[in-house]
This record gives structure tokens, C-alpha cells and sequence, in this order.
């Protein structure tokens, strides 16, 4: 009950003076997992669309002159009902589209029972299981983040140039974890890296003794954690520096973040991991734009977060009006070529292009191209532990 009343609870904040009374707002959703397994980054999340929001706002280029006003609902990553009631409370509320969910099974949960049928677009940041691309979802879910078909392969290359041999894989027991375990374990096999064994984990547990004892048992070079920093990861990680059973963690983007570096520091120098992100024009842009408004630009899907929401207000102004099927007509055609590249800090530049009947190309922050299904082609950055914080070695 209790997650079903947090879930359900709405935080609001406006991005104007302006009364909203006045006629001239227009309601957003943004769902995320506030509390969880990974409330520590979903608050640097929810920041980075509500920057996108203000801007297209304060620009007094958006359909004449209106802004928007955002409501916060908790998906809490991990209970479906929970999200979805929280879900039907935005719907019901009038938002016109939503910015998220965020972990997939919330994700996928929130899309069949309440935003198709209502007719209301969501665009997640984070939802990467490769079953959302096959979603029936009547061109109403799109994402800005990469399917984990390809974030696993990239994953299991980074481990195989990591010269790891053996390794053992524990996956949080949803739909994000077992389908990003399924395109990791044929990876890394396909490398001719021996698995030792591949366990599923429960979120929510007190201890997880007997997990621990199961992976130091099949033993390897690293244990492969994918799945959540805050909760059920980080405990396993912990039980295993504990007991001496592995000390080189392979890291899933669900597993990166300062909270985790925060809590063990050195001891995971030799781990490593990916993420979907970018080193390109873009990421450098909206790390200028985000630092200005006291946004920390490094955490996980913040880039996503800001694009998601950069692409709903661009789609409004492709279409002239602030409703649900304008935002779906026109998701496509501000996201991908032909038309002028737009990048973080120039939605007023993007607003004003379409004002005119002009085409645009949103590069915004991870560089956006949707495939024909609305999910994002996307790039990824290898991460590693050094000094006790996470480095960026490269784009993938």
C-alpha cells in the first residue's frame, strides 16, 4: 500500500510566473522511479527534462506564447501497478504526452494499460529491453535510449577487450535484466569467455547471503552485476568484496553511478562497464546548458532525459497544437533527417524553425536518430573505475 500511495502522489512544479489558470499552460508528465532500487538517479533525470521544458517555455516561441508546467509521478522502477496507477493519475489529470517511464518492466506496464489506450505518447530515457521494440504500441512509445540488443554485444566486447577469461552473471529477475543477460552471456560466449553460471536476483531482499555463496562458488576472473545500484546490485557487490569472492565487477548502465562509487570508492578500481551516451557536439552542449542551470550532466540517462522531453514540445510546434495526437504525428519528423540540426540551448532556434514551416533534425544531446519503430539507433560510452570514480574511456 505504501508504494501504491507514493507512486500515486504527483510532485508539481511550474517554469513560469504566469499563472497556469491563464489558459496558457500545458501539462506534462514526467514518471520516473523516485523511490527504488535507482531513486539516486532519477532525480538528475527528472532535472534535465524539466530543463528542456523550461527552455522550450521561456523562449515565448512555443505555440504563441505558452509554456509548460510538469508533474512528477514515481514509477518506483519496479512495481507495475504501482507505476501504472501513478501513470493513470497523470493521464486522467490531462498531460499531454510523458516523459518516461523508466526501467522497462514499469515501462512496458504503463504503455499497454494506460498510455496507448488513452492515446498518449510516452517517450522513455531509459527503457532498454529489447522486448519494447516489438511493443503493440500503435506508434505511441518511443525512446531515446538504445535497445540492450545492442547494449549487451557492446558490453560483451568491452569484456572481452578487458582480457577477462571467465566470468560468472547475476541479473536482476525483470524484464530489463533478463533480456540484457540473454544478448550478454551469447556475447561473451561468442568471445570464447567461459560463463561460470547465470543467476537471476530479486529486488527488494534483505540479505542476499545466499546469492553471494552461489557466484563465488561457480568462481571467475569477474562477476557480471546487471541490474539496479541501489538496491539489489549493490548489496551483492558488497557481499562479494566481503567474502574476497571477486574484486573486478562487470557493470551493466542501471549499475553506474555516483552512489555506487560513493559507497565503495577503490575497492572497484578494476571494474568497468557501459552505458548508452555520447562524446560527441551534442553531449558537449547540453553539459554547457545543464551545468548553467546546476544540473550534473554525468549521471546515467540525463542526455536521454533532456531529449525526450526536447522531442515532445518540438513535435507540438511541428503540428501547431499542444494535444495528444499532434505530439504522435510529429515525433518522427522533428527526430530525424532531413531539416536543420538542433542541438541543447537552441530549442528557441528549432521552435522558430517550425513556426515558419520549416524542417528540423533534433541531434539534441545523444546525437537522436529513431529507427521506424521510434527507438534510438544510439551510441555508448565505456566506463571505467579509476581513483574511485567512474571515467569515461571512450565512445563504443
Amino acid at each position: 500500500m505504501r508504494k501504491l500511495f507514493i507512486a500515486a502522489f504527483m510532485f508539481v512544479s511550474a517554469f513560469t510566473t504566469n499563472s497556469f489558470a491563464d489558459g496558457h499552460g500545458i501539462k506534462m508528465g514526467i514518471i520516473l522511479g523516485f523511490t527504488g532500487p535507482i531513486e539516486s538517479l532519477t532525480p538528475a533525470m527528472a532535472a534535465s527534462a524539466e530543463l528542456a521544458f523550461k527552455e522550450a517555455s521561456d523562449s515565448g516561441s512555443l505555440l504563441g506564447g505558452k509554456y509548460i508546467k510538469a508533474e512528477r509521478a514515481d514509477s518506483t522502477c519496479v512495481d507495475s501497478a504501482a507505476a501504472t496507477t501513478a501513470a493513470e493519475g497523470l493521464i486522467a489529470g490531462g498531460v499531454v504526452a510523458i516523459m518516461g517511464a523508466d526501467c522497462s518492466g514499469v515501462t512496458g506496464a504503463i504503455a499497454t494499460n494506460a498510455a496507448v489506450p488513452n492515446g498518449v505518447v510516452m517517450i522513455s530515457p531509459s527503457a532498454t529491453s529489447p522486448g519494447l521494440t516489438t511493443l503493440a504500441d500503435n506508434g505511441y512509445f518511443f525512446r531515446t535510449a538504445p535497445s540492450d540488443a545492442r547494449g549487451g554485444q557492446v558490453l560483451a566486447d568491452i569484456t572481452k577487450d578487458r582480457k577477462v577469461k571467465t566470468i560468472a552473471v547475476t541479473h536482476t529477475n525483470n524484464d530489463y535484466g533478463k533480456g540484457l543477460a540473454d544478448v550478454y552471456v551469447a556475447g561473451v560466449k561468442a568471445h570464447g569467455i567461459k560463463v561460470t553460471a547465470v543467476t537471476a536476483h530479486e529486488e527488494g531482499k534483505a540479505d542476499y547471503g545466499a546469492e553471494v555463496a552461489t557466484l563465488a562458488a561457480a568462481g571467475g576472473d569477474a562477476l557480471a552485476v546487471l541490474g539496479y545500484l541501489d538496491q539489489a546490485g549493490g548489496m551483492i557487490i558488497q557481499g562479494s568484496l566481503d567474502a574476497g569472492s571477486f574484486d573486478t565487477f562487470v557493470l551493466s548502465d542501471g549499475m553506474i553511478g555516483d552512489s555506487l562509487t560513493d559507497r565503495f570508492g577503490k575497492d572497484l578500481n578494476k571494474s568497468f562497464g557501459s552505458l548508452p551516451g555520447s562524446t560527441g557536439k551534442g553531449a558537449g552542449k547540453f553539459a554547457e546548458v545543464a551545468k548553467a542551470a546546476g544540473i550534473d550532466s554525468s549521471g546515467p540517462y540525463t542526455g536521454e532525459s533532456y531529449d525526450a522531453a526536447a522531442l515532445i514540445a518540438l513535435a507540438m510546434q511541428a503540428g501547431g497544437k499542444a494535444d495528444r495526437a499532434t505530439v504522435q504525428a510529429n515525433v518522427m519528423a522533428v527526430a530525424n533527417a532531413p531539416g536543420t540540426k538542433i542541438y541543447p540551448g537552441e530549442l528557441k532556434k528549432g521552435l522558430d524553425l517550425l513556426a515558419k514551416g520549416k524542417q528540423i533534425n533534433y541531434e539534441g544531446a545523444t546525437a537522436v536518430e529513431f529507427t521506424d519503430v521510434g527507438e534510438a539507433f544510439g551510441s555508448f560510452l565505456e566506463k571505467e573505475i579509476k581513483g574511485g570514480k567512474f571515467k569515461t574511456k571512450k565512445q563504443r
